[in-house]
């Protein structure tokens, strides 16, 4: 089978291209530098040609809220629009657990608005919400950081390592088209403050992390039902001091 990741080439997208390989498939790593350029639809019907499923799994270079919402809407059109015209008959796409419920978010209000194009477009579909990875706490940290602190909020989360999210991606990517929306989430809950708390300690950085309920993420403020699934999940097996354990290198 003909399988197209688009973003190919980013910490998801890499993964999942070597392990559909493994498995037996034809599978192009398309992204700018290959050639294929979804904003500006440059190589999209080369690539596509021959193609049975495409995985969307780019993001924005820009999480500035109308940079973010241009991304994803335009690239979305140019992509869908090309799929079309190939007969792709399975599009995947890669969004977030709570999008709906953070909507004073331009990043997760633009994640919406990729999936209405996707559910509008008549192309048979599976999109694939995530919690956030394990890989983004010290994105996290920094984004709250001062000198010697770290805001961050208290509320709960169910973060993933990568390497669950490409296995389930991979699942999803070689079954029928759900026509719907899955969700995939880690095995435990944790607060925020303390993920990043555990991180830092891991990495031997003094910052001290403050629990503070006004901090935002991705511009919006959090409660404990914003960033865990809402209903049946499929769940990763990698905990996350487990991760640690082998990924943090202290500096």
């Amino acid at each position: 089978m003909k399988i197209i990741v688009i973003g190919g080439t980013g910490l998801i997208g890499s993964k999942l291209v070597a392990l559909l390989r493994q498995r037996g498939h034809d599978v192009l790593a398309a992204s700018p530098d290959s050639g294929v350029n979804t904003l500006t639809g440059e190589g999209l019907a080369a690539a596509l040609a021959g193609a049975q499923v495409v995985v969307d799994v780019a993001n924005s270079p820009s999480f500035e809220d109308a940079a973010v919402m241009n991304f994803f809407r335009t690239s979305g059109r140019n992509l869908l629009a090309a799929e079309a015209e190939a007969g792709v008959r399975h599009h995947v796409a890669l969004s977030v657990v709570g999008a709906e419920r953070l909507a004073d978010s331009g990043y997760f209000r633009a994640k919406l608005a990729q999936e209405e194009l996707i559910t509008g477009s008549g192309i048979p579909f599976t999109i694939l919400r995530s919690t956030q990875f394990f890989e983004f706490a010290g994105r996290i940290a920094d984004s709250g950081s001062d000198a010697q602190t770290v805001h961050v909020s208290p509320a709960l989360m169910q973060p993933i390592v990568s390497d669950d999210v490409v296995a389930a991606l991979a699942d999803v990517t070689l079954a029928p088209p759900a026509n719907d929306t899955v969700e995939v989430a880690g095995p435990e809950k944790i607060r925020m403050d303390e993920l990043v708390r555990r991180f830092l300690v891991a990495k031997k950085d003094s910052r001290e992390v403050i629990a503070d309920t006004d901090a935002r993420y991705f511009g919006a403020r959090l409660n404990d039902q914003s960033l865990v699934p809402a209903g049946n999940s499929r769940i990763g097996s990698t905990r996350f001091d487990a991760w640690l354990a082998r990924s943090v290198s202290p500096k």
